[in-house]
């Protein structure tokens, strides 16, 4: 028998087994959607780890100011370094510091609460306002041009904002309108706080104008694009109801998009809490004291920051800069309870129910 000579079949072949192409897992991977896949899992991952690392540095730096100042930190007034001719650094419970190092964040806490509402109460009417007329009462073409210069009023930087409101707004408001409503006031317990001296222009009543001014573009802007994607036809139905524009407006255009407004108010309100330069230059920044009455020179968290920190790095123990982080976790926890709580709030006016009729 005579034995067979194997013959040698032709590349690509039926019979062939093809060699691994380079590359060819990679390719599957990226047409799978894989890449896709894990670029949104990291996406949504690098802000959780972000935050968890701010939080966690700003607890690392503030927890020898937090054993040292204690509880009072929430209800002191004053503001000392401990700096002098005859300052030492000692130990006390463990923290370093300068003798007579005593220091309290209820100015600051009261200045950022104060102006950050002050912002609120005159900017949100405004804005929401603003953002109706322009929808519903101004020509298209109009209304785009006066979109542009909201959206360029939301780019202007905050120290030009601060920068006029310091030479031009602040005394204007101090000697042509304030002293009117400081005359005119009711000396009650409440409202004695709109009275006494107005200041030359610098306070608390100026800084929460001016973060209302920063505020309005941008709750303004977001509520014109909300309220342009409410439909017509329930706002035609609830005018063939027998509803006034008005009552259209405030019982089903805002209703609809209920839960959009209150995002875009929660946007100024960040604004407002953790604005520095705008505040710093209008507020006179007052350490260790409470202001009076609305006119009068204060600070804010932000502020004191912002104008303490070169000043805290002169401190050899180091405790001034502790402290400073002790202030950016309470703005810190302020900012992310105000978040959370407008999260509560969003879930109930997104399940709003709209009205039937105007008697509804």
């Amino acid at each position: 028998m005579t034995a067979s000579t194997p013959v040698a079949e032709p590349t690509g072949g039926a019979g062939s087994v093809p060699s691994p192409r380079a590359g060819g897992s990679l390719r599957a991977f990226v047409k799978g959607g894989g890449l896709v896949r894990w670029t949104g899992r990291t996406g949504a991952l690098i802000p959780v780890l972000a935050l968890g690392f701010i939080l966690a540095v700003l607890v690392v730096e503030a927890i020898p100011a937090i054993r040292y100042n204690g509880l009072h930190f929430f209800t002191k007034s004053i503001w000392d370094e401990g700096t002098g001719y005859n300052s030492r650094i000692v130990t006390t419970n463990g923290v370093k510091h300068l003798t007579g190092a005593d220091y309290g964040a209820l100015p600051e806490i009261a200045g950022t609460l104060i102006t950050s509402a002050i912002a609120l109460i005159v900017g949100v009417p405004i804005s929401i306002g603003a953002a109706l007329f322009i929808v519903e009462r101004l020509p298209r073409r109009l209304a785009n041009g006066v979109g542009i210069f909201l959206e360029l009023l939301a780019g202007i930087p905050s120290v030009i904002i601060g920068l006029w409101g310091a030479l031009t707004f602040g005394p204007f408001i101090a000697h042509h309108i304030t002293p009117v409503i400081a005359r005119n006031m009711p000396d009650v317990p409440v409202l004695d706080f709109f009275r006494g001296s107005t200041g030359n222009g610098e306070g608390e009543l100026t800084s929460g104008l001016i973060l209302a001014i920063m505020i309005i573009p941008i709750v303004a802007a977001t509520s014109r694009d909300l309220i342009r994607q409410v439909p017509i036809l329930p706002r035609e139905g609830a005018v063939a109801l027998g509803m006034s524009d008005a009552q259209t407006a405030r019982k089903v255009t805002l209703p609809w998009v209920g839960a959009g407004i209150v995002g875009a108010v929660v946007l100024g309100l960040a604004r407002a809490l953790g604005e520095t330069m705008a505040v710093a230059m209008t507020c006179g920044v007052a350490l260790g004291a409470v202001s009076s009455n609305i006119y009068g020179t204060m600070t804010t968290i932000a502020a004191t920051i912002v104008t303490y920190l070169d000043t805290a790095f002169l401190d050899g123990s180091g405790f001034a800069v502790r402290t400073i982080a002790e202030l950016a976790l309470i703005l810190m926890v302020i900012t992310l309870a105000v978040n959370v709580a407008a999260r509560l709030m969003t879930r109930r006016v997104s399940g709003t129910p709209l009205p039937i009729g105007a008697g509804f």
